[in-house]
């Protein structure tokens, strides 16, 4: 958690690891923010429970309400004198204010501008400007420089200096009072698509997130997975994968679950044995699973469900056998150093499980089930969230943690602290949007992916990844998410897709009027199009169509499910890929978290997280490549055993040891059988894979228990 620094002339806090200020508070001012925090709590459930109101109204009191929060918390400076302190909050009270001006000004005065033909007045240039002026720097102050530097690259890209650049990326400009106009009033901008998943979904779950945490969720998570595994050789690693898996499930933060749960299972780990560096690369590597575990997901699963406009429940059913393969991967790690260091169990005294169960089990499950059981009958997640809610009051007095009055409003306090950080982000990222939406970038963007990746979808994964840990230096994960799938999704939907065109074409099952395109495009060829060929020939004549008029082509030849759960299938790599910044140097902020716990070195923590989080690189294979996406639950079981096959292979391959060393041979052919399982639509070597893994396995099995064997 924040740890004090105390200065000359008071104390301020600092989050995380982050650098990030905030202010120390005491007395008067701690009342005002804890006062403000759960007013701001019992708006958003009266409006996304109770009340209808405009979509761009809710999103401009969002805004308002945690911009207010923001300016509190966070001061815009740090002032070393007391009266340099007091000037600081002075102006912060300023500048939420004008935050809070800036809902009245929309709420107010809406009506009338649109009467006078959206033109501005004083009024409008002042508040407009005001909006996103405090968005950029309410994100400076929470998530430091990057962000406000990317947002005003691109909004002066648009007004600016886009008319300079030559080639594709030129753009001819648009005004200062259109780009004020479309970030303020449209779907695109501030308060658009975007700030209205944080103002309905993000928070209602990050409010029920905080009450089931009071009612001592953690303490029932951490002894769950101390029942569980405990008493495993090498346990603690294991009790930080489960109760991490466990805490994802409602956190939907790596940083958040490393200090929540870091601080009970990296001494566990380190008592057992665990280097430091290890401990917390092994906490590090499974928080970061909490983003992408089902229910909660993080706010880029909400994100995602509004650019494809499929259900959320949806997102979330399909990414539960992939999350349990990240959090398998992680334990085989985890099972293989204690092998190789002979680590045994140091939890001498795990709780009972029955005991466990019988104090935690309602408080925690009940809710969870309430949540779920209203998603699947069709409520919306801020209606079934705010059931959550009052699901978690209601059982926590089934539990020894009873959550009276002052508990309710000690969680409201708390969730809304919570989500400042994400309510400001999505405001201000909505710029960024609103620029590439505006300018076309989006589609140049995928143009040059496909131009440098040659329609070869493994390197544009490389290219994505390598986007990602490159945005993920600068961003929180949720933005790096957003501008890489706003920029690069439908490329690499496009070419997920490239293999049933090609398909297609080769048999010459075609649509009329995809032949008629493929004819204009290559009439060399125009007897030969509607008939059999090889797949080169089909990929080549596909290659000789223009980019706008793929489209249609797609559209013509390709199935509209098989089209969405492309899109689907890229957006979860791409959501995938996103975690890595917090587990892979030199910025990964997990990983600094758990190396403060563990007392470890923190890049060496990181490098060690980075080799533990092969799952994040290994898993999205099966969207890209298989069929796992749109299919039926037995289909993606059995790819999800191979798949599990294959991660073992690796882990083992790469480390050298299972159970009991290995050798390099045996070593080469694992990652051969690590190759076959996860080899597309080849069943039979799955099945060879498997063949062969397992009696390597049995055999490793064996020399561990011979060498354990006294003499």
């Amino acid at each position: 958690m924040a740890a004090t620094d105390v200065v000359a002339g008071g104390p301020m806090d600092r989050e995380g690891g982050s650098g990030l200020v905030t202010r120390g508070q005491s007395g008067p001012l701690r009342l005002a923010i804890h006062a403000v925090a759960i007013l701001v709590a019992l708006a958003h459930i009266y409006l996304n429970v109770l009340a209808t109101p405009s979509e761009l109204h809710l999103s401009a009191f969002h805004f308002a309400s945690f911009g207010l929060l923001c300016a509190l918390v966070y001061p815009a400076w740090h002032a070393r004198s007391a009266a340099g302190r007091r000037l600081v909050l002075a102006l912060d009270i300023v500048l939420g204010l004008i935050a809070v001006g800036c809902f009245l000004y929309l709420v107010l005065g809406e009506t009338a501008f649109y009467a006078r033909g959206s033109s501005f007045e004083t009024i409008d240039w002042m508040m407009t400007a005001a909006a996103a002026l405090l968005a950029v720097e309410f994100t400076r102050r929470t998530t430091g420089m990057t962000i406000p530097i990317i947002i005003i690259v691109f909004f002066t890209y648009v007004t600016v200096w886009g008319k300079y650049v030559p080639g594709m990326l030129t753009f001819p400009g648009l005004s200062f009072e259109t780009m004020l106009f479309r970030g303020f009033y449209t779907d695109d901008g501030m308060l658009g698509n975007v700030a209205q998943i944080g103002a309905r979904d993000i928070v209602m779950f990050i409010l029920f997130g905080a009450f089931l945490m009071r009612s001592g969720a953690g303490d029932f998570i951490i002894d769950f997975a101390r029942a569980v595994a405990g008493r495993l050789a090498g346990g603690p690693g294991f009790v930080a994968v489960i109760g991490s898996a466990l805490f994802g499930t409602i956190s939907g933060s790596a940083v958040a679950n490393v200090v929540s749960t870091g601080v009970v299972t990296i001494p566990l780990m380190k008592r057992a044995g665990y280097s430091p560096r290890f401990s917390g690369a092994v906490e590090a590597t499974a928080s970061t699973g909490g983003q992408i575990m089902p229910p909660v997901m993080g706010a880029g699963a909400f994100v995602m469900a509004s650019y494809l406009q499929i259900d959320y429940l949806y997102i979330a059913a399909v990414s539960v056998l992939p999350a349990i393969l990240y959090f398998l991967s992680v334990g085989f790690y985890v099972r293989i150093e204690a092998k190789k260091h002979g680590l045994t169990l140091a939890d001498e005294n795990p709780p009972a499980l029955l005991a466990v169960l019988r104090d935690g089990a309602i408080s925690f499950f009940a809710p969870i089930a309430v949540l779920v059981g209203m998603l699947v009958s069709g409520y919306s997640p801020p209606y079934a969230a705010g059931f959550g809610i009052v699901a978690v009051v209601v059982a926590s007095w089934l539990s020894p943690k009873k959550i009276g009055p002052a508990g309710i409003l000690d969680a409201l306090a708390t969730g809304s602290k919570n989500m400042i950080l994400t309510a400001v982000l999505l405001v201000a990222i909505g710029i960024v949007i609103n620029a590439v939406t505006t300018t076309g970038l989006g589609n140049t963007f995928s143009l040059m992916i496909n131009q440098w990746a040659g329609n070869n979808l493994l390197i544009a994964l490389i290219l994505i990844a390598i986007a990602s840990l490159v945005l993920g230096m600068g961003l929180p994960v949720t933005a790096a998410y957003i501008v890489l799938a706003t920029l690069s999704a439908p490329a690499l939907a496009d070419l997920i897709l490239r293999q049933d065109l090609v398909a297609a074409i080769a048999s010459g099952q075609i649509a009329d009027s995809v032949k008629a395109v493929l004819m204009l495009v290559a009439p060399d060829q125009m007897a030969a199009i509607g008939q059999p060929m090889d797949s080169a020939t089909a990929a080549a004549l596909l290659d000789r169509v223009p980019a706008e008029m793929k489209r249609m082509v797609v559209d013509h030849t390709v199935a509209p499910q098989a089209v969405a759960a492309a899109l689907l299938a890229a957006h979860l790599i791409i959501f995938w890929l996103s975690q890595d910044s917090n587990v892979t140097p030199p910025v990964c902020l997990a990983a600094f978290a758990a190396a403060a716990i563990a007392k470890g070195p923190p890049m060496g923590t990181g490098f060690t997280a980075w080799r533990l989080a092969k799952g994040l690189y290994i898993v999205p294979l099966l969207f890209a490549y298989t069929p796992f996406i749109g299919n039926s639950f037995w289909i993606d079981l059995e790819l999800s055993i191979y798949c599990a096959f294959a991660l073992y292979a690796f882990a083992v391959a790469w480390e050298g040891h299972g159970e009991a060393p290995v050798s390099w041979p045996v070593r080469i052919v694992l990652a051969g059988c690590f190759l076959a399982l996860l080899w597309p639509n080849e069943r039979l070597l799955h099945l060879a894979g498997v063949a062969v893994m397992i009696p390597l396995v049995v055999w490793n099995i064996r020399a561990d228990r011979r060498a354990a064997r006294p003499a």
